[in-house]
């Protein structure tokens, strides 16, 4: 990979890892809700979790969609029920100390299998593959995903900062109520290019 080309990928992804997007959103919810330290392993999901789906994802799964067109429409219809549903479940999750069980962050293995139902982190793998490894050879998928993780996890670290520091303004239960009503909108909006695109 030439330097301008590995410029032009850090560039890619910096900027699909940064911008909102589910993951992104979860995480500012998470930590607002929870705070940093005990999002920590929902971070680390989502870092490994879909720097191992860039390298499955180039390993052959690009070639499975392409023989069975079906396989990516079964997959975006799951992905958006499953969007859907953590929406509900962020819209009601319940305030720090309320002694409520249902309110609790994404452990490192569900947030790492939900790269697996997130339209954003298949195109974005997509597409990391196409362009920047076209030519699927094992190596170059493996440096991809590598430089994507190292890039995508202090990417997605600052939303969860960002809740963290919203979370002093949350305080009263009416406000965090709104907040995470608010994200869970906002999570189904990101819904719309997968629906519609």
């Amino acid at each position: 990979m030439s330097i301008e080309l590995l410029s032009a990928f850090v560039a890619f992804a910096f900027v699909s890892s940064i911008t909102p997007g589910p993951n992104n959103l979860m995480l500012m919810a998470s930590g607002a809700n929870f705070g940093f330290q005990r999002t920590i392993p929902h971070m680390l999901g989502i870092g490994i979790g879909f720097t191992f789906m860039i390298v499955l994802v180039g390993a052959g799964l690009m070639t499975l969609f392409d023989l069975y067109p079906i396989s990516y429409t079964i997959l975006k219809a799951g992905s958006v029920i499953y969007l859907l549903w953590l929406a509900w479940k962020i819209a009601h999750a319940s305030e720090p100390g309320s002694g409520k069980t249902d309110g609790t962050p994404m452990t490192f293995l569900q947030a790492a299998a939900f790269q697996w139902v997130n339209p954003k982190a298949w195109a974005m793998a997509l597409t990391a593959i196409s362009v920047y490894a076209p030519s699927r050879d094992m190596g170059a998928v493996i440096i991809v995903a590598v430089i994507f993780g190292f890039v995508n996890l202090p990417s997605v670290s600052v939303w969860t900062v960002l809740g963290q520091k919203i979370r002093v303004i949350l305080t009263n239960p009416a406000r965090l109520r709104s907040f995470n009503v608010t994200m869970a909108l906002l999570l189904v909006a990101t819904l719309f290019p997968v629906i519609y695109g």
